[in-house]
């Protein structure tokens, strides 16, 4: 397949590369993929380890808002909840739906699906290449190192599903970014998000790394979110403040509210009670019930304790965490920036690049974890792959 001919050329073997891959098949057009790592799905694989979301189910109107860019409508719209759940159930996974509405295969993991979903690409003629790394372009051409040396293909059509720039040992390593450089083409710049954040603790954290902040609202600049988050050696993660990276990224604080059903009226009237001989801090925990999380977070972040029961109410409903700084961005679950929807038209096609469609985590997008991200990669993987499938109809 060196010279031009009419087959369908994948770069990147992620889930929007083989949902791509799958459209093309299933339209009946020949698809050679081509992956940098040693074997696809790597980072996929790795999602599945704590067990795999793959969706959320809720209301349509309701999930497309947890996304930020509105071109993802009409691929969510084609592809959403219910469908990622037929999809997975026609690969042979018995599926359940958890309390929170997330989506999950019985079986937890991820490994099942994939071996299932590759066996059925292998047996529509997928031609895989791993160890493939795309290099740029030459004239009309993609060029590759491979471990026979460079090669050449010449596609009649494209889809690019190159992954962000996070978990870069996974295959997510933003390179590509570089090629599209060099060849005119815009590319947003990459920043972490849904990343955890670094916080400077005092010593006398260090029982409480590991343990749970729970029902707790995370605020940070205009976004709040209600959820849980694991305190670390390191600072702060888990879903609670992962939909806040966008806000802290742009330099806001982020605060806790330790009590969210609790109005600061009343805690300020149960704080107001005569303590006694008490502490403060002995004072403060028996009349709030405060866990030993709690409590060690009120002594870490808003020393000296106000002595006035409106004014310390006040902070226990906003406690600022002053220090906390986004990781660095390989360690983010994703990453915003990409290519922009503005350089490409409607079925994902780069405007300056006809027959070379895009798809999956390289487009400029965010959303928050709980299933979004991989709808998102595969929605857009089916649309950018049977785009290409019509083109290729008109080759």
């Amino acid at each position: 397949m060196t010279d031009r001919t009419a087959y369908a050329l994948v770069i990147g073997g992620g889930p929007a590369g083989l949902m791509a891959a799958d459209a093309l098949l299933d339209a009946g057009h020949a698809v050679v993929l081509a992956e940098a790592k040693p074997s696809l799905a790597r980072k996929f694989l790795m999602a599945g380890k704590s067990g795999l979301n793959l969706t959320k189910m809720e209301p349509p109107d309701k999930f497309r808002a947890a996304y930020d860019r509105a071109e993802l409508r009409p691929m969510l719209d084609m592809f959403g909840p219910d469908d990622v759940r037929s999809w997975a159930e026609g690969l042979g996974q018995e599926m359940f739906t958890g309390s929170t509405g997330r989506l999950f295969p019985r079986g937890m993991k991820a490994s099942p699906l994939l071996r299932r979903w590759l066996a059925r690409l292998d047996g529509m003629g997928l031609d895989r290449r791993v160890r493939w790394r795309w290099t740029g372009w030459e004239a009309d051409g993609w060029r590759f190192d491979t471990p026979e040396g460079g090669r050449l293909l010449r596609p009649a059509a494209t889809v690019l599903a190159l992954g962000g720039a996070s978990w870069a040992r996974l295959g997510s390593d933003g390179r590509w970014a570089e090629q599209f450089r060099n060849a005119g083409l815009s590319v947003a710049p990459f920043a972490p998000s849904n990343a955890a954040l670094s916080v400077t603790w005092s010593p006398h954290m260090a029982p409480h790394f590991g343990a749970p902040l729970k029902n707790a609202v995370f605020r940070a600049g205009m976004l709040e979110n209600r959820g849980e988050a694991i305190l670390s050696a390191g600072g702060l993660e888990g879903g609670g403040i992962y939909p806040l990276t966008p806000a802290v990224r742009d330099g806001h604080c982020l605060t806790i509210d330790l009590f969210p059903d609790l109005p600061e009226a009343e805690i300020a009237t149960r704080l107001a009670r005569p303590r006694g001989k008490q502490s403060l801090s002995n004072h403060l925990r028996k009349a709030l019930r405060l866990s030993p999380v709690q409590q060690a977070l009120i002594m870490e972040l808003t020393r000296p304790l106000p002595s006035d029961a409106t004014a310390l109410a006040r902070v226990l409903k906003a406690l600022p965490i002053t220090t906390a700084q986004l990781r660095p961005m390989d360690e983010a679950i994703s990453t915003a920036g990409g290519v922009p929807f503005e350089a490409l038209d409607t079925s994902l096609m780069l405007k300056n690049r006809p027959g070379t469609f895009c798809a999956g985590e390289m487009l400029d997008w965010e959303a928050p974890t709980g299933g979004y991200l991989l709808t998102a990669c595969l929605a857009t993987g089916l649309w950018s792959g049977q785009a290409a499938a019509r083109w290729l109809d008109q080759w």
